[in-house]
């Protein structure tokens, strides 16, 4: 609205006087009132358009873009049509209006104008001729792309190029694309489009194809906070450093939102703003709270975990937004490990950066990966969930019980270190370092013919015969091991420890507990007791060849037991029981540690 506001006049009593608006026809009729009589506005321009970017060197986060547009108008290689695309408040349609400055300014095309060219000033208050922004949202049929057209042939008025920026692009019709696919193609030599969409999924490829096409990025956090405390200088602002960092989070890499949440700010609270006055408006997490939060999953303290998450939930705070939160703040913490320190990858304030430093012994990179993964699950999961705080609260539990937690993989590896490098076991040991107990002195010492005899291992043994008759017993004992032991074969037998050579598939299939014991038993009725085994998965050496064929377990005669160095040919392998083979318990294991099922039992 405007007010007529009359400065110190004879007629109205030398003092300062409001006219409504139904008395300014009358008032205006006396001859020296015209001129003592003026216009104020009152109105007020938001901080998003008072501190739009009016040249590259002000745009904040997007230097691919800018660089290469400079470099463009400094070279002379200047395109007909470019398409700006990106998310909401990311500069497309600032970078546009940027660029037309440059082509258009006095003595054109050039980056460096003046700030009072007439011609840059008339493109920044939207009122030049030459410089035509078109909204596609509402001018998206085929006549108004018709009309545009037809305005294309005309030369411009007062400036080198008629420029064309078309918002939110993507909105046309197919029809309309059609209809602007010849002129976009071979447009005349004074007239430039500039294109903005949000979509650019949505933009016909051969329209694509036609423009330069430039991809504008969310604003790093870092970057719009900064921008913020610069706007707060110049209005004469105090903000402190965490509210301008959950204002740049809570914008989402969206520089106009942050912008307008300052606005809001500022009106809400003053010329001073703190972190709660942010927190509480918008309903974000303080950073404290966060790390707390983090801290409690990443140490699987469960019970601190559901007491943080409470409190949040009572404050009102945006339970989606904190998983958010959470899992950019987990990532940063895996950045922070994998990268040894350094902190040029992350865009972290410095309470963050001395929280990440400050926990670094919480979790290691393989405990950080799977808390990702769980906290990645639930941030999909949320927008189905009927109970946002129930799944959140049982994906915090799952995440702390992760962190404890092994994969596969590292199972896999560390049995693998215990195969290779495997001790003899606790009983084994203590029985095999006690020292023999001395004679009572009452007992007269034995003589040399009266010694004890060496163990049963330490006699010279025919080992190829040996193992010929272990394998025969140990194939009647376990079934399940006659295939295996069709492959495997004897390599030493000293010192009370027997070493068989087994094929490398087959090595973590037969190195268990269970075939150790079944394999004592075997080697002890045979004459040799107290005997450790060690499979490898060495291969024959010269002279030493695999063990002869196994006969038959299934035939009850005598003739087919096993002698020393002697065995029965076997010309077709042992027919395996499917339900047996089912029901061994070394398959179960396997089933069981693999999560597989049987599909068909083969010979």
């Amino acid at each position: 609205m405007l007010n007529l506001r009359l400065a110190k006049y004879p007629d109205f009593g030398g003092s300062d006087k409001f006219l409504l608006p139904s008395a300014w026809p009358s008032a205006l009729r006396f001859s020296g009132l015209r001129r003592a009589v003026r216009l104020l506005p009152v109105s007020y321009q938001v901080i998003a358009r008072k501190y739009r970017p009016q040249r590259f060197s002000d745009v904040v986060g997007q230097d691919h873009v800018s660089q290469t547009l400079v470099n463009a108008i400094s070279g002379e290689r200047i395109a007909h049509a470019y398409l700006f695309c990106g998310p909401r408040g990311t500069g497309k349609t600032t970078l546009a209006r940027i660029f037309a400055k440059c082509l258009n300014c006095t003595d054109g095309p050039k980056v460096d104008f003046p700030d009072d060219d007439t011609k840059c000033i008339e493109i920044a208050e939207s009122r030049s001729i030459d410089v035509l922004e078109v909204d596609g949202a509402s001018n998206n049929g085929v006549e108004q792309v018709r009309e545009l057209r037809e305005t294309c042939l005309y030369a411009p008025a007062s400036s080198k190029f008629k420029i064309y920026i078309i918002d939110e692009v993507h909105m046309l019709t197919t029809a309309a694309f059609n209809a602007l696919l010849k002129t976009l193609e071979e447009p005349p030599a004074h007239v430039k489009f500039m294109f903005a969409t949000t979509e650019p999924e949505k933009v016909l490829p051969t329209i694509m194809s036609r423009c330069q096409r430039f991809d504008l990025r969310r604003i790093p956090v870092n970057l719009i906070a900064g921008h913020l405390k610069y706007i707060c200088g110049e209005e004469k602002v105090t903000i402190d450093e965490g509210a301008l960092f959950a204002i740049a989070r809570g914008a989402e890499g969206c520089m106009r939102d942050a912008e307008s949440a300052l606005d809001q700010l500022i009106s809400f609270c003053g010329n001073t703003i703190t972190e709660p006055d942010v927190l509480s408006m918008f309903g974000l997490t303080a950073q404290g709270q966060l790390f707390a939060l983090a801290e409690a999953v990443l140490s699987g303290d469960s019970t601190r975990t559901l007491t943080e998450l409470n409190a949040l939930a009572s404050q009102g705070k945006d339970l989606g937004r904190l998983v958010g939160d959470l899992l950019t703040h987990i990532r940063n913490r895996l950045v922070y490990v994998v990268s040894k320190g350094d902190l040029s990858l992350l865009e972290v304030s410095e309470a963050e950066a001395a929280a990440l430093q400050a926990g670094i012994q919480l979790a290691d990179e393989q405990a950080l990966t799977r808390v990702l993964d769980v906290l990645t699950e639930c941030e999909g999961r949320l927008r189905m969930a009927t109970s946002k705080k129930i799944l959140i609260e049982v994906s915090l539990l799952k995440a702390a019980q992760a962190k404890a937690a092994l994969g596969i993989d590292e199972v896999l590896g560390q049995l693998e270190k215990l195969r290779d490098n495997e001790p003899p076991s606790a009983g084994q040991a203590s029985s095999a370092a006690a020292p023999k107990p001395a004679p009572k002195a009452s007992e007269p010492a034995k003589s040399a013919p009266e010694a004890e005899p060496p163990p049963a291992s330490a006699k010279p043994v025919d080992l190829q015969a040996l193992w010929s008759q272990l394998a025969a017993a140990a194939s009647k004992a376990s079934p399940f091991m006659q295939a295996y032991f069709q492959q495997a074969h004897a390599v030493s037998f000293s010192n009370g420890i027997f070493e068989i050579g087994v094929t490398e598939e087959h090595l973590a299939l037969v190195d268990n507990q269970r075939n150790h014991k079944m394999l004592a038993e075997q080697l002890a009725a045979l004459g040799h007791a107290d005997v450790q085994f060690r499979f490898t998965s060495e291969p024959p050496s010269e002279g030493r060849a695999p063990a002869p064929p196994l006969e038959p377990i299934d035939e009850p005669s005598a003739a087919g037991r096993a002698k020393p160095g002697k065995t029965k040919a076997v010309t077709q392998p042992e027919k395996i029981d499917p339900e047996e083979f089912k029901n061994d318990p070394l398959i179960q294991k396997a089933l069981e540690l693999f999560r597989g099922r049987i599909v068909e039992v083969r010979k």
